[in-house]
């Protein structure tokens, strides 16, 4: 069996750590876990039809952005609904709900399994629920506790009545941002997603229940509404570009992260190549100088 070469060993080493890099610079705040929630009960249904229905649902997600599929019958069935928030692109759904399909599975066998991300929802029931819209474990997250004055609680509030006002006749999604008035130079933002379930009423009732609870969280500058049928988000940052849109994004620590890290990692490619590129050569030249001894 022939060795491998420096070089050949080289090349894999390079391949290697540039899919450790890539995988680094996807490992964005927007995959972060809000909560898992676990049912209360047992139910001892089987493994591979937990494992079917969430292989379909990804499936889904990766193509359209939500699934809903069920395996089995009766009380061992199970009933999956996966969700990725409006704004995401097909790259940031894959890794959404890859996320969140690694840590759903480890409320197996409980009769029910939930699980809130920045970015995606997934759910687990041994029931239909695909219409629920309100339930007992409905609750708010409040975050950053920075309290923030009244004249950003107002722009607040105004930004959550823009948001639900748009969400249920634009497919069950909205984002809003309003600016704080004066010199504040601040921007309250809102996100508000129902999922694809829901009929537009409900989606509709949904948000009015889940923004008045998370409106709870002022003056707090972060605060989110984890509903049976809806996720809602409002934050606080301050402006230092132009652009809305990136904004949006930072404000969301949807991209910041990843920035940093691909710069990071470009550079350190760049370093590794050099170096690899220089023991390559420096290697070859060895070899010849060998050869040419050998010969004389």
């Amino acid at each position: 069996m022939e060795r491998a070469t420096p070089s050949i060993l080289c090349s894999y080493f390079v391949i290697v750590l540039i899919l450790l890099l890539l995988d680094t610079s996807v490992a964005e705040p927007r995959s972060q876990i809000v909560q898992n929630i676990c049912g209360n009960r047992k139910t001892m249904g089987y493994v591979t039809d937990f494992a079917d229905t969430m292989e379909t649902i990804t499936q889904q997600m990766s193509t359209r952005g939500y699934g809903v599929a069920f395996t089995g019958t009766g009380p061992l069935a199970n009933y999956g609904l996966g969700q990725c928030y409006g704004d995401f692109s097909l790259r940031d759904r894959i890794i959404c709900y890859t996320e969140a399909r690694y840590v759903l599975p480890h409320c197996f066998p409980s009769n029910g399994q939930r699980i809130y991300l920045d970015g995606c929802f997934m759910r687990v029931e041994n029931y239909t629920f695909y219409d629920q819209y309100l339930g007992p474990e409905d609750r708010r997250v409040c975050g950053n506790r920075m309290a923030k004055g009244s004249l950003f609680q107002q722009t607040a509030r105004r930004a959550v009545q823009q948001a639900i006002s748009n969400a249920p006749s634009n497919k069950g999604y909205a984002r809003s941002q309003v600016s704080v008035p004066g010199p504040s130079n601040e921007t309250a933002y809102v996100l508000a997603n129902c999922w694809k379930t829901l009929s537009v009423n409900s989606c509709a009732a949904c948000l009015q229940n889940a923004s008045a609870f998370m409106l709870g969280c002022l003056p707090w500058s972060e605060g989110r509404a984890l509903y049976t049928g809806c996720f809602m988000s409002y934050l606080s940052t301050e402006k230092s570009n132009s652009d809305d849109k990136w904004l949006f994004l930072l404000a969301n620590d949807h991209i910041a992260g990843k920035v940093v890290v691909i710069v990071v990692s470009s550079a350190v490619i760049l370093g590794v190549g050099a170096f690899i590129g220089t023991y390559v050569w420096s290697n070859k030249q060895i070899q010849k100088k060998r050869k040419g001894k050998s010969l004389s």
